[in-house]
């Protein structure tokens, strides 16, 4: 399961460097270019990290950083990136929520070496799944649709996150039953699956007479779609 990293950076350059170097460490990346492009972003694929340019358009990175706090989302680290390189400047970046603050220029190496430091001390919060605003954490037994959370039975729950954990592959309806009932010994038709799969899409799809996320392949079975 790789961890999502939000990059905001206006500067097309650097934001295709870091892209870059995260590519090669093996990260996840979703990028935005101002502070509303990354609210969009941020809601949409709830990431693991920020790495947050503080001269921003439309919304600075500091308006930014105090709305992620403000949302409760206290557990996602901040790296800010900025050409502010008072000691003033990241004395006010790290109490307003950062947990790293890395001037500009910067070597991309260490740069990396701050994000897997951050993630470390974050422990295994990150142990999560996020496709198109919809996120399922394990650990935690929740799901969020676009940051609002939906009410799931057990069942419901651990057949979404079959389906998220492996994207764009296709379960057959007796391989989801062992998945949801690997120790019982009564028969369990085909169609409980069917039954789940419909609650399951009345909370999660737009619509769930014509499901975008989870599909029926037809006459195999049920896949998670990303495409």
């Amino acid at each position: 399961m790789k961890q999502m990293i939000l990059i905001v950076e206006d500067d097309p350059m650097i934001r295709g460097l870091i892209h870059i170097y995260l590519k090669r460490d093996n990260y996840d990346v979703v990028e935005a270019v101002d502070g509303e492009e990354a609210k969009t972003a941020f809601l949409a694929n709830h990431p693991c990290l920020v790495i947050l340019d503080l001269m921003l358009p439309k919304v600075s990175g500091e308006e930014f950083c105090l709305w992620v706090r403000e949302q409760g989302h206290n557990e996602v680290p901040i790296i800010m990136l900025s050409a502010k390189a008072r000691i003033d400047d990241k004395i006010a970046g790290l109490k307003m929520g950062a947990d790293n603050y890395v001037t500009k220029p910067f070597d991309p190496d260490e740069l990396m070496a701050h994000v897997e430091a951050a993630l470390r001390r974050g422990g295994q919060f990150c142990q999560k799944v996020s496709y198109d605003g919809l996120t399922i954490m394990p650990r935690k037994g929740q799901v969020l649709l676009y940051d609002k959370p939906v009410n799931l039975t057990s069942h419901e729950f651990s057949l979404l996150y079959c389906l998220m954990q492996n994207p764009d592959i296709v379960f057959s309806r007796e391989e989801l039953i062992e998945q949801l009932y690997p120790f019982n010994e009564q028969t369990i038709l085909d169609r409980t699956i069917d039954a789940h799969i419909k609650k399951l899409r009345e909370k999660i799809e737009d619509t769930p007479s014509s499901p975008k996320r989870i599909q029926t392949v037809r006459g195999m079975g049920y896949k998670f779609a990303t495409a």
